[in-house]
């Protein structure tokens, strides 16, 4: 155990988990009501303005509505996972913020205690292995729903997983590296200087696509594309049940945003210029600081699903396994040998030499990657398209205006 941790006495323990989860209800109802602001406001729309002063009670009152509803279930299904899935869907989003650090030690009636429901040594590792037991209520409740579209949308909710999870515990590693443990207070610690996304941006990079990617948001939500699956694993899905799915979905947000900030924006330290002011890291302050941080990276989830439209499936897989992984196995041997040149004694020369060395040796292998197997082709005629390939992309496309298809008696004659 950490030390500072594990001596609070119980109506302490109880106090900061009946805390913990007030925030976490609390703000996926404020984020919705601003997710449909701020979308309406840069899609030139209003947005809700009826239900309360401008629009403030819209939430609740579609939590209302939720619940009030009838709730519908189908014939055919696997009755107990069915109503299982949603609350195994639901409980990782709100165990994963135990070891999340909003504050230093402070005072509470005498006690001294840090802002922090508890921490161990491995803390980010017990976020991440939590987190992954969440998508099994996707993949359950699309296999218990006894129909198509569900089953369609669970089966690429584990696809997602595998792809993206890979790439988001390789960001970690880094981190890791860099603060010398994985205690999500310790790594706190190690950012009073320099936050990481400045020394390590690439992992940052990596995780910030890896989690749009892990909480099904667009342009990353294919497990729920309505246009594709009618809104896929939770289809067969109403009133409450549907109302934890989707609560689920806005606590994950809440915790993937918590965890960045912690790793890479300096947890709940204070940003410049504010940290120029020396009670700004003390008190109470710093749930301020980490609040506003948290709600930095919300924002972004919500500017993305305004401007961004949803990917091809091809597309999205090929972003985990071809892009981010390999890059994220590249930056990891990068900073493995800057901090190994650093231990050994080595200069800032000799460190900025073998990162330059190896950002060349990077870029001319990945500029003879994509020059490997690539002929030039034959430019058309003048006035005439190019023949029309409908695999050309390795997605089936359609032909565009002018452009024939070749028929079978013609490709027969040709061959």
């Amino acid at each position: 155990m950490i030390e500072g941790f594990g001596v609070d006495p119980w109506w302490l323990v109880v106090a900061k988990a009946v805390a913990i989860f007030v925030f976490l209800i609390l703000t996926p109802l404020i984020a919705i009501l601003a997710e449909r602001k701020v979308m309406a406001r840069m899609q030139s729309r209003v947005g809700p303005n009826r239900v309360g002063p401008g629009g403030m009670l819209q939430s609740l009152a579609d939590g209302v509505k939720l619940a009030l509803k009838e709730g519908i279930v189908p014939k055919g299904i696997d009755r107990p996972v069915y109503l299982l899935a949603p609350v195994i869907a639901i409980v990782p989003a709100f165990m994963a913020f135990a070891v999340i650090p909003f504050g230093p030690v402070v005072s509470v009636f005498g006690h001294r205690t840090p802002l922090q429901l508890t921490d161990f040594s491995v803390g980010v590792l017990y976020i991440l292995a939590v987190t992954s037991v969440g998508v099994y209520g996707i993949v359950l409740a699309g296999w218990a729903s006894g129909s198509t579209y569900p089953l369609l949308g669970g089966l690429r909710s584990t696809a997602q997983v595998i792809s993206y999870e890979i790439a988001m515990g390789l960001s970690f590693v880094a981190v890791f590296l860099h603060a010398g443990t994985m205690s999500t207070s310790g790594i706190v610690a190690a950012q009073s200087n320099t936050w990481y996304i400045f020394l390590l941006f690439p992992s940052f990079v990596i995780y910030l696509t890896s989690m749009v990617g892990e909480t099904n948001r667009a342009p990353f939500d294919l497990p729920e594309a309505e246009g594709e699956l009618v809104g896929g694993f939770h289809t067969e899905y109403s009133s409450l049940n549907f109302a934890l799915f989707m609560l689920a979905e806005y606590v994950n947000m809440v915790t993937v945003s918590a965890l960045a900030t912690t790793l890479f924006l300096g947890g709940w330290h204070a940003p410049f210029p504010i940290d120029l002011w020396d009670g700004a890291d003390s008190g109470w302050w710093p749930v301020l600081w980490f609040t506003l941080k948290v709600w930095a990276f919300l924002f972004v989830f919500v500017w993305l699903r305004a401007t961004l439209p949803r990917l091809r499936y091809d597309q999205f897989m090929s972003l985990g396994w071809k892009v981010l992984i390999p890059v994220s196995l590249v930056w990891i041997v990068l900073v493995a040998t800057v901090r190994a040149f650093r231990v050994e004694g080595y200069g800032s020369s000799a460190v900025a030499l073998v990162v330059a060395s190896a950002i060349v040796a990077v870029a001319v292998a990945y500029a003879l990657w994509r020059r490997r197997g690539r002929e030039p082709e034959p430019a058309p005629p003048t006035g005439e398209l190019p023949p029309f390939d409908p695999m050309a992309g390795g997605f089936p496309v359609p032909p565009l205006p002018g452009q024939t298809v070749p028929t079978p008696e013609k490709e027969r004659s040709d061959a």
